[in-house]
């Protein structure tokens, strides 16, 4: 099954975080399938590739809980309802 689920980079106490598409066996930090986008919880900024994220979860991809609130916020998952 793929899922939408965050990926950790940086250093300690400076993380982030790569928003990706990765197979649901596969660890957290594992090779992804697609890197979809970019969350910083430090300054709360959020780039993400919309389109691409739209086509996935058409797909029929599983976001995770925190990647689902993210999307929420940016309206995205209204794009994939209507």
């Amino acid at each position: 099954m793929l899922k939408l689920r965050l990926k950790r980079f940086g250093k300690k106490r400076e993380v982030s975080y790569r928003l990706v598409a990765i197979d649901s066996r596969d660890r957290r930090d594992g090779r992804p399938i697609e890197e979809l986008g970019y969350y910083n919880p430090r300054t709360d900024e959020t780039r993400l590739n919309v389109p691409a994220i739209v086509k996935r979860l058409e797909q029929g991809a599983q976001p995770s809980e925190t990647v689902k609130s993210i999307l929420r916020k940016a309206q995205v998952l209204d794009r994939v309802n209507a």
